[in-house]
């Protein structure tokens, strides 16, 4: 890293962060800290980085980190030619998952919490005209070349995380325990956290007894924050199905086993497993995302493929749906009168994205101590999402951690109101080219509730 660039960073870290040390009102200093927070945002958001390719992100995070007397570890230090060398090359980067850092400051006794912020990007051109908009463009770790935009927020992630350390460091003296900070790589392709983890986060580091993290969501008004108790998000898993026939002319069918006929049949057949296997009161679905088979009118293809997502919460009514595909689309082809070594292939990824609880308990008293500091009228529960967050596996090892998820709003409150009472649309949200964030707003409610939220889980002094 830049050494000059470096010692910039530490010293405007140091007078800002000074400025602090001694502040009572946590909203003050929150409002005080924004035009740092802001800057450094813009920063991450026009220098976006894909998945395991987050070797620039994760640099600036420890220099924002080391001046306030966190101990830093990432992927890079005397390996990060190394390490760029191969992410280049396509390569999954050696250290905590790649380019994953994790930052520690100990004081005193009592519990240790972990705060999460993921740090990669989306392939995909943004089309906001933001003054700070991204003009990146990158090769992605299998090798394909894609325009790359902060469409899922994640800048203003580790914007919030920098920004609650801050936060956090200027307030010694009101917490005692341990705190580990980490910012996750790859979570837009859902191995970031099962890396680190697998890297040994929970053996090599401080075991964390909380683990907490916020999302900046496109669904919920700027300066709002929303939770839900319990299961919060869905497993997700990617199924594929290729379905083999025997190709013949269109004018000749009698001489076929037509495969886009038994792929029809397994699509219709696949809706009786939400609707007629799983308990009324559970949740699932089963998409058919694809249908792709032959290229011409008057031809009779030899195969099909299904791309196929599939969600749930609990984790038998997954293996209730995914065993479900694989009977429903074998018996379909049997049906054909396919014999037993034309059987389709049901290929499950086994990189899949576990569903996330929130612990109940831990829930209250972070959403209470949250409320408290933000005013009620702005903290609300809302409906569980069948979108999917690999921040579920900090929670999903032996240890049974709790863990626990919310969301910061990010939109524009007036548009938001309008569309709610049907006198306008929504505006553009996650994973849109057109998503932008409202920043003040955003970025000082998650500074605001993350540090909120750590301080209530942390030792009182």
């Amino acid at each position: 890293m830049n050494t000059k660039l470096l010692g910039s960073i530490a010293a405007a870290a140091f007078v800002t962060f000074g400025a602090q040390v001694n502040a009572q009102d946590l909203t003050s200093a929150v409002e005080a800290d924004y035009d740092y927070i802001f800057d450094l945002y813009k920063h991450f958001h026009a220098n976006p980085e894909l998945s395991f390719k987050e070797s620039e992100s994760a640099a600036r995070m420890q220099a924002e980190l080391e001046p306030l007397g966190f101990t830093v570890t990432t992927g890079l230090g005397e390996k990060w030619v190394r390490n760029k060398a191969k992410a280049d090359a396509g390569d999954v980067v050696d250290g905590v998952g790649g380019y994953g850092l994790v930052a520690i400051m100990e004081n005193g006794e009592g519990p240790t919490v972990m705060l999460r912020a993921d740090m990669d990007a989306l392939p995909l051109e943004e089309k906001t005209g933001l003054p700070y908009a991204s003009t990146v463009k990158a090769v992605d770790y299998r090798g394909q070349e894609a325009p790359v935009m902060h469409a899922c927020a994640h800048d203003s992630h580790m914007a919030i995380l920098v920004g609650t350390a801050r936060r956090l460091a200027a307030m010694k003296d009101q917490w005692s325990g341990t705190l580990v900070l980490i910012g996750q790589p790859a979570e837009e392709i859902g191995l970031g956290a099962k890396a680190m983890l697998e890297e040994g986060l929970y053996d090599k580091f401080p075991k964390p007894d909380y683990v907490l993290a916020t999302h900046t969501s496109g669904w919920d008004s700027a300066g709002d924050v929303t939770y839900t108790s319990g299961f919060a998000l869905a497993n997700v898993d990617s199924v594929d199905i290729y379905v083999k026939g025997v190709g013949a002319h269109g004018s000749a069918p009698q001489f076929s086993k037509d495969p886009i006929v038994i792929g029809s049949q397994i699509v219709n057949a696949l809706q009786t497993l939400v609707s007629r296997e799983l308990d009324p009161l559970q949740s699932g679905v089963v998409t058919v995302g694809a249908f792709q088979a032959g290229y011409k009118h008057n031809i009779i293809p030899d195969a099909a493929h299904l791309q196929i997502t599939v969600r749930s919460y609990e984790d038998d009514v997954r293996e209730i749906l995914l065993t479900g595909i694989k009977r429903i689309a074998e018996a379909q082809a049997r049906s054909a009168g396919l014999p037993e070594d034309m059987m389709p292939d049901v290929v499950i990824e086994d990189t899949y994205t576990p569903s996330t609880y929130n612990d109940p308990e831990m829930t209250e008293r972070v959403m209470s101590a949250v409320a408290s500091e933000i005013g009620e009228a702005r903290v609300y529960a809302r409906p569980p999402s069948m979108g999917g967050e690999d921040f579920s596996r900090f929670g999903r090892t032996d240890d049974d951690i709790p863990t626990v998820i919310f969301w910061t709003g990010g939109n524009d409150p007036v548009a938001m109101k309008a569309a709610r009472e049907g006198k306008g649309t929504l505006p553009p949200a996650n994973h849109s080219p057109f998503f932008a964030p409202i920043p003040e707003p955003t970025l000082k409610t998650g500074v605001h509730s993350m540090t909120a939220g750590a301080l209530e889980l942390l030792g009182k002094k």
